[in-house]
């Protein structure tokens, strides 16, 4: 059995998710089936794309209540984190509702453009989470995001774009990351192998 399952809802960016697990020599496989899901030992949910656009699609591989009842360790990655969220301002989307709170647009500025794109810090807000392990306040992540994700109890690690936003989440058996961990070089590589050192 492949250590980590990463379900393929046909949006973004799965194939450098693999690639990463790949360098870290994480045995990985695809799944667009709730057996699949089922049977996984951990779950990554990778996206790129709008939250209307991938609710679509989970819906249509019925994969939804699969995703709401899994137990297993379960990642969200970008649109992926976004997604694990109530509801989703981008397209007015209800989303799976496995944390609570809404997704917003990002407002941007001159100063600051939308999307929020590159580098930028973190600002560790659960220094205990299994999930930070070996990150350190003010380590860099690489962002590409429009909408943001809420700052609620569960926030691990936040971000600052004109307003403090979602960076890392875990809360139960659910873990999200906000920026792009195959594409954040050492802070990323990190963030993937605390999620892999969980307990299944």
């Amino acid at each position: 059995m492949s250590d980590v399952t990463l379900v393929d809802m046909n949006c973004g960016n799965i194939a450098s998710v693999e690639f990463a697990l790949g360098r870290l020599g994480v045995s990985h496989q695809r799944t667009q089936s709730a057996d699949g899901i089922l049977a996984a030992k951990k779950l990554i949910l990778p996206g790129v794309g709008t939250a209307s656009f991938a609710m679509e699609q989970l819906h249509r591989l019925d994969l939804v209540v699969a995703l709401r009842n899994a137990t297993q360790p379960l990642m969200g990655i970008c649109l992926g984190m976004q997604l694990l969220y109530e509801f989703s301002e981008e397209g007015d989307v209800e989303c799976l509702g496995l944390l609570k709170g809404r997704v917003e647009r990002i407002n941007g500025s001159q100063e600051l453009p939308v999307p929020h794109m590159g580098w930028s810090t973190l600002d560790l807000l659960q220094s205990g989470a299994a999930v930070l392990s070996g990150i350190a306040d003010n380590d860099f992540a690489y962002f590409v995001h429009s909408f943001a994700c809420p700052v609620t109890p569960e926030t691990s690690a936040g971000v600052d774009y004109g307003r403090p936003c979602g960076a890392i989440v875990s809360a139960g058996n659910v873990y999200g990351c906000q920026f792009h961990p195959e594409r954040s070089s050492a802070v990323g590589a990190q963030v993937l192998k605390n999620f892999m050192s969980l307990p299944c």
